[in-house]
């Protein structure tokens, strides 16, 4: 069973939010190299020297920092490290630091590692078969053990069923050759591009060969994917940070995957980070049938030539990827070359002593559009005996009322992913289970904004905005992926609701079926008037009823308002059988679970419980229990209602007895309770007491 979302428009009970001010400052960093004639760095320039343009626009600069680099290599070691290293001495990646705002240039961090080359090897084993494996690896270990200089920190980087930072920026060469040795040869190559992209241009037989071509398309953008989620990482370091990435070549099969590879660049650009893509595959001389590694080709292909031709363009088409990613970051491509290790010293090579420039952007707006960059050296001397390199723009912020579609979802997704959370809309969350079969329970997620928050456009003498909603279910802790919330609902209020608007809230309510287990909610809402967004996580329980020898019961529903469904402000496709097959709805009016368990004197307190198999021969026994509901102030009883009884089973839900109450809190005076709930099985001989705590406001 799944449950219609609705949006429903509550009246407020206490909803307390810590109130944060932040101050947000927009610094865009610009490394820049300047070398003299004879190619060698120059560094001895004074902030006077250096001259900043945006757009034409001249900037002043704000921060100024030489990053002096050393060439010296380091003394050659064995490949095997002498002291192994393992897995759980890995160190935790560092996190920009908080307050600080992240532009699209660069980030705002200070820089972690003065005078050093920060050199990250990325292996897409996803991409490459067991052989260009061994070679890349081997490539590593090379570098580590020969080529190091005194300026280099290394980091390691995989991505085979999912993107891993293996080791973090580490100039310990016994700690970066043992991280090596412990990747598994031949793990996590089900990608590699072995399916077929277009049709074989030598297959005349009229043979069917299946077209894999749809599912590559996915492989792809899966790769760009792990290298965007690489440059998110490496955006906390100002410096600049050069990423080899080793791989089989990247094909691209039209259109369909140059939206991922803009994002992927774009990305890099932001974080500051250069793309030296290696060909593991090196130089390859194939054969005009094939060889062992592929199934042999149909048709006359072999012999006309036509087949030869087909893998030529296959290689090239891969290759033209890796010039991309390459050219558009201002890094480099080896291709065709079994020296891998030359990847990587091309990388050193490029990244010398170099300037970190910074300045605040005098143009604020926030139009997600291109801004240009232009360095210029102060006085003829310079300009004519230096030569400068740098990035050439960034990409500015976007505000929310400019997305597209596009813009819009990725936001979701990535905000839905990140550690850190979402504050600028605050929510309130409870999840609840109630089951429906032996081993399958109906989760209801009852959420809650403060209308206070909200802003509403007038459309159609009405007020209006619309929500999405999106969240995800994890297996705890094994994280795997068991289901999902993707709602977006439209709200309209009349100018009477609006105008009260500021003292209630609205309340989503969805659910999804889970088996018992252990699992992670992690949710969030966006307001698509302002684009505000908050996230919410929680760990939550769905209990294994059926080998439980106590009492079974459901969660236990405390609220203290009941609604019409007709009456939701908003909701999702209508589905009739499963508001009719609700435990909340009842006769059309929904009970509104209470989050902040928060109520008011003049308010009614209902409490809403089910029973399971309530007797030990099961649902064909009827049942005999009794319940009453309490409020306990420490030792003293507060309240006692009368005991209700239940003898009948509820009506299309075979053994299922539930318990409604309803509490007058008029007569209560204010102040903190705890609401107990006694439920006793007079036929199974079981009890059960289950408790919360409450407010009771004047």
């Amino acid at each position: 069973m799944t449950m219609k979302p609705i949006l429903l428009l509550v009246a407020a009970s206490l909803f307390a939010q810590e109130v944060t001010f932040k101050t947000e400052t927009k610094l865009v960093v610009v490394n820049v190299s300047v070398k003299g004639k004879d190619g060698k760095p120059l560094t001895n320039l004074k902030k006077e020297d250096i001259e900043i343009y945006e757009d034409g626009v001249k900037q002043n600069l704000a921060v100024f920092e030489l990053e002096q680099l050393s060439n010296d290599l380091l003394a050659p070691v064995a490949a095997t490290p002498s002291t192994p290293v393992t897995l759980e001495e890995r160190a935790p990646a560092p996190a920009a630091p908080a307050g600080q705002a992240v532009t699209t240039a660069a980030t705002t961090a200070p820089a972690r590692h003065q005078d050093k080359r920060l050199v990250a090897l990325f292996f897409d084993f996803s991409n490459m078969p067991q052989a260009d494996q061994l070679r890349a690896k081997d490539a590593a270990v090379d570098f580590i053990t020969k080529q190091m200089t005194a300026s280099d920190l290394v980091s390691i980087m995989a991505y085979g069923n999912r993107f891993d930072v293996l080791e973090d920026f580490t100039a310990d060469r016994d700690r970066l050759l043992s991280r090596l040795q412990k990747m598994a040869t031949g793990e996590g190559a089900g990608l590699a591009d072995v399916a077929a992209t277009s049709a074989d241009e030598g297959d005349d037989s009229g043979g069917f060969v299946a077209d894999d071509t749809e599912f590559n398309i996915f492989n792809t953008d899966r790769k760009l994917t792990a290298l965007e989620d690489a440059t998110k990482k490496l955006a906390a370091y100002p410096e600049k940070k050069a990423l080899i990435y080793f791989a089989s070549g990247l094909t691209l099969t039209g259109l369909e995957n140059q939206s991922q590879l803009r994002a992927t660049v774009n990305s890099a650009v932001r974080a500051n980070v250069s793309f030296y893509p290696v060909d593991a595959r090196g130089l390859t001389a194939s054969s005009p049938v094939g060889d062992a590694s592929t199934s042999s080709g149909r048709g006359t292909g072999a012999f006309t030539g036509s087949k030869q031709s087909s893998q030529r363009n296959s290689l090239t088409g891969s290759q033209d990827t890796l010039y991309t990613l390459a050219s558009d970051t201002g890094g480099k491509a080896l291709v065709d070359s079994n020296d891998l290790a030359m990847g990587i010293r091309q990388a050193q090579e490029d990244i010398s002593s170099y300037y970190i420039l910074g300045y605040y952007s005098s143009n604020a707006a926030e139009d997600g559009k291109y801004r240009k960059i232009q360095v210029k050296l102060v006085g003829k001397d310079l300009q004519s005996n230096a030569k400068v390199d740098y990035r050439n723009g960034y990409y500015a912020g976007k505000v929310f009322a400019k997305f597209t579609a596009g813009d819009k979802e990725r936001q979701l997704e990535e905000a839905l992913t990140l550690g850190d959370p979402v504050s600028e809309l605050p929510l309130a969350l409870e999840v609840d289970y109630f089951r429906v079969a032996q081993n399958r329970y109906l989760v209801p997620i009852s959420l809650k904004i403060p209308g206070s928050v909200l802003a509403l456009a007038k459309k159609g003498g009405k007020q209006s905005t619309d929500f999405d909603f999106i969240g995800q279910v994890r297996e705890n802790p094994s994280g795997k992926l068991v289901g999902g919330v993707r709602d977006n609902i439209p709200v309209k209020l009349s100018d009477t609701d609006a105008s009260q608007l500021e003292h209630r809230h609205l309340q989503y309510d969805a659910g999804l079926t889970l088996p018992p287990g252990k699992y992670n909610l992690r949710f969030l809402a966006r307001e698509n008037q302002t684009g505000k967004m908050g996230t919410f996580e929680t760990n939550f329980v769905v209990p294994d009823l059926s080998v439980s020898k106590d009492l079974r019961l459901s969660s236990v529903i405390l609220s203290s308002q009941k609604e019409d469904v007709k009456a939701a402000v908003g909701s999702a496709d209508n589905d009739k059988r499963a508001l009719a097959n609700h435990p909340l709805i009842q006769n059309g009016q929904k009970t509104v679970p209470s989050i902040t368990r928060v109520f008011r004197k003049d308010q009614t307190l209902y409490v809403y419980f089910e029973v399971y198999d309530p007797a030990p021969e099961g649902a064909s026994k009827a049942p005999d229990l009794s319940a009453q509901v309490e409020l306990l102030q420490g030792a003293r009883k507060a309240f006692s209602s009368m005991p209700e009884s239940q003898t009948k089973m509820t009506p299309n839900r075979p053994g299922v007895a539930s318990f409604s109450f309803q509490v007058p809190l008029a007569k209560m005076a204010a102040g903190q309770y705890t609401a107990q709930i006694n439920v006793i099985d007079e036929a199974g001989k079981r009890f059960a007491f289950p408790r919360s705590a409450i407010v009771v406001l004047p």
